[in-house]
Formats: C-alpha cells, sequence, structure tokens
C-alpha cells in the first residue's frame, strides 16, 4: 500500500516534529498528518482530537485503511480539553484561524509549561496570533513558509518562554532572523508590503477617529516592511 502523500502544507507542518515525540494533532480531520507520520517512522503512536464526530470518523476511516487504528488514540473533544500533559510534548494545531488556535492554547495554559513544542499553522489572523504568543508566555524560535497553487501559508514553531516585543511589521510577517534564508521570504514581504499600502489607500482620506490610530499602525507596518525587503538585498 502506498504511503499517504502530504500537501505543501501539511508536510512543512510534519517536517518540525521530532522523532520518537508524545504527539498531538488538534483538529485532525482526516488524519493524514499522523498517519504519514507513523508510516514514516517518526512516530509510534499519536494522539489526536476534533471537535466534531464527523471529522473524527473520518480519521478513523483513515487509520483503518492503513491498519494503523491500534496506534492512533481518537479523542472527540474542543481543542486539548480531553488531552492529558503528559500526552503532549509535541502539539500540531494546523488549519484553522489565529484566533482559534489562541483559544486552544489559552485553554490549555500547560501547553506553555515544560518543554512543549507548538506546531502552529494559521490560515487567518496571523499577526494577532504572534502577538498573542507574544503576550501569553510563548516565544516563536522560527518559522518556516510553503506555498500551494499561489497562496503562501507560515508554518510557526514555538515553544514555553518568553521573547524580545515584535515590532508591528514583525506581526505581520515575523522576525527576519526567524525567517532567513527562506526562499518565500522576498515574496512574502512583498506580498504583505502591497497589501498594506492597499489598506493605506483606502482610508487614507478617513476622518473616522477609529481609523486615525489604525492608519499609523499600517505606516508603521509599511516602514516595517520596506525596511526588512531593503535588508534581504543586502
Amino acid at each position: 500500500m502506498r504511503p499517504i502523500e502530504l500537501s505543501p502544507r501539511l508536510r512543512a507542518v510534519a517536517d518540525l516534529v521530532p522523532a520518537g515525540t508524545k504527539f498531538v494533532d488538534v483538529g485532525t480531520d482526516h488524519a493524514y498528518l499522523p498517519v504519514y507520520l507513523i508510516q514514516q517512522g517518526v512516530l509510534d503512536r499519536a494522539v489526536v482530537s476534533d471537535l466534531r464526530s464527523g471529522p473524527l470518523d473520518r480519521a478513523r476511516q483513515t487509520a483503518a485503511h492503513y491498519g494503523l487504528t491500534e496506534r492512533l488514540s481518537f479523542r472527540l473533544c474542543d481543542g486539548l480539553a480531553r488531552v492529558a500533559p503528559e500526552e503532549g510534548e509535541t502539539i500540531a494545531i494546523a488549519g484553522m484561524g489565529g484566533e482559534t488556535i489562541a483559544a486552544i492554547l489559552n485553554a490549555a495554559p500547560w501547553t506553555k509549561l515544560g518543554k512543549r513544542r507548538l506546531i502552529l499553522q494559521p490560515m487567518s489572523a496571523l499577526p494577532d496570533l504572534r502577538g498573542w504568543l507574544e503576550g501569553a508566555g510563548y516565544a516563536i524560535v522560527r518559522e518556516v513558509l510553503c506555498q500551494e497553487g499561489k497562496n503562501l501559508y507560515t508554518v510557526l514553531l514555538a515553544e514555553p518562554g518568553t521573547m524580545p516585543p515584535l515590532t508591528p511589521a514583525e506581526r505581520w510577517v515575523g522576525r527576519q532572523e526567524t525567517g532567513r534564508g527562506d526562499p518565500l521570504r522576498p515574496a512574502l514581504l512583498e506580498r504583505q508590503r502591497r497589501r498594506v499600502t492597499r489598506a493605506l489607500e483606502g482610508i487614507a482620506h478617513s476622518t473616522r477617529p477609529e481609523d486615525i490610530p489604525w492608519r499609523a499602525e499600517l505606516q508603521a507596518v509599511l516602514t516595517g516592511l520596506e525596511a526588512m525587503e531593503k535588508e534581504l538585498e543586502v
């Protein structure tokens, strides 16, 4: 039987999972990620959770198809609600919004205690998630970019700890050193610069009081992004 082939997005997550770790896949859906990791010999077993019974049933079907049912532990729960701290050395939360990822971690404060490896792949609200991690007791130690079609996705590797305050631009694209050398970094900076420029043009002539601080923040982001682009050119 041919092993599972992961999408570039999930493969980027898988590549950050260390061998032999106690692994939890939150929001597992079809359980492709843990099944792949077991097939590759990275994991012996894994815990998989999902909020809904439908996706968890699909995970069971995938495990049964590949003869791995006994090596996965299935949990019907919200995030990590039915996962014990000793079961999760490495936790993957992929394919969700940044606010949802933050809420899952916030409800499981044990994730910022001891040696934990958090592999987070948000589909939205990346600036908010980075800012939340910074203030909630986590440190982002690495960022990996991947591309599927025209879309760029960011995978964050975080752990318990503290990190220096993020600048406005760093909240949008991460620290230069955490992504340096990534061949997709220049494309990310360019895309976000264009996005911020369009947003600034959209509110340039607004007189609404609530737009004034937002305009100032966007300008700070733009200035930071332009500096990062110039730094990569050196």
